[in-house]
């Protein structure tokens, strides 16, 4: 049998075409649950509050449920509960649409028990809308307070580029960036943690965020005839430049900008493509700054550079305060009889 020869370019649309609808599908589903969700918990919340409803009642509610729909996981009284608490964040259904009908509901019950305000849970779903964070990644995100530290840079974007590309560099960039994945001591020096966070790549980017493509570490410039050795180079797909980050196992020191700034111009000669590619941008990394020296530092810097700092583990401090993702699903399931587990796959 003669095969069209258009028949592979067809096949490709259609492919995707299905692909597309699969998804649509899978996204109005979830939107569907989720607001079934809400309306139960607002029932829920009007029933408590006019007739006094107690645990008991909650109790009972979830044993008919589930003997009703027995095919559904989604009406243990842990779930019933998250939906009370859902309902009661978000008061509007037109929010409900907006905001927590577009991610899953495992999702939106880790956002609902780790940020304790309303425009912290808008800011972790949007972004969760925004860069398709998985459930772990935004688990990661919220308990290293991510809306904290994104933007939060010190850079000269504001003079180097121009609007609105200045606004969307300087959401790129974090203050401090948080790796203590690579479980090494803050006495490893600059080298040890380049390469340790080379060898945890899918954990850098993570924290890095969503857009970055890893181009090389030690990445080799030749310069009138020297070699130079750029710590890491990566490549922003949204931005469409190339971003030089070097590492400093140190206090930021002024002298680190004049080096920088040299980068910055080789790979604008060098390396990227005039026609396509937007200004490089870089980052110092380092152990600590003081915000003065860094503003007079980028005072007259004309290339596009941001200056924060890292952290190889996490304060002693914080680390008391916040528990592991292991520690509170034990405490969750031991105060609520384990029934976490029941609560609705993702969709």
């Amino acid at each position: 049998m003669l095969i069209p020869p258009d028949y592979a370019a067809w096949l490709a649309e259609l492919k995707t075409t299905i692909r597309t609808a699969r998804l649509k599908a899978g996204l109005a589903v979830n939107r569907e649950l989720v607001l079934l969700y809400w309306r139960i918990g607002k029932e829920i919340l009007e029933r408590q509050s006019a007739q006094g409803w107690g645990a008991k009642v909650i109790d009972q509610l979830a044993r008919d449920l589930r003997a009703e729909f027995s095919d559904m996981r989604g009406f243990s009284r842990t779930n019933l509960l998250y939906m009370r608490a859902f309902a009661s964040a978000w008061p509007e259904e037109a929010i409900v649409h907006q905001l927590g009908g577009q991610i899953p509901w495992r999702h939106n019950c880790v956002i609902i028990d780790q940020a304790k305000d309303r425009p912290t849970r808008e800011w972790y779903i949007r972004k969760t809308i925004e860069n398709g964070w998985s459930r772990s990644v935004l688990e990661l995100q919220i308990e290293t307070a991510a809306h904290r530290r994104v933007g939060a840079a010190q850079t000269n974007f504001d003079r180097a580029l121009p609007s609105p590309q200045s606004d969307l560099a300087r959401d790129i960039l974090k203050d401090p960036y948080t790796f203590d994945f690579l479980g090494i001591t803050d006495a490893s020096n600059e080298r040890t943690i380049e390469k340790a966070l080379v060898l945890r790549l899918r954990d850098f980017l993570i924290e890095l965020g969503v857009g970055f493509a890893f181009v090389g570490s030690q990445y080799r410039l030749e310069v009138d005839g020297d070699e130079f050795f750029m710590d890491l180079l990566f490549y922003h797909t949204r931005l469409h430049c190339y971003v030089v980050i070097e590492l400093k196992n140190t206090a930021f020191r002024p002298e680190y900008v004049g080096k920088l700034n040299f980068y910055l111009a080789a790979v604008d000669e060098l390396v990227r493509n005039q026609t396509v590619d937007a200004p490089t941008i870089g980052l110092v990394l380092c152990k600590s700054k003081k915000g003065t020296v860094v503003e007079y530092a980028l005072r007259d810097i004309h290339a596009p550079m941001g200056v924060s700092t890292y952290r190889t583990a996490l304060p002693d401090a914080m680390a008391g305060v916040l528990p592991s993702i292991e520690a509170l699903t034990e405490e969750l399931q031991a105060l609520q009889g384990g029934e976490h587990d029941d609560l609705e796959p993702d969709q």
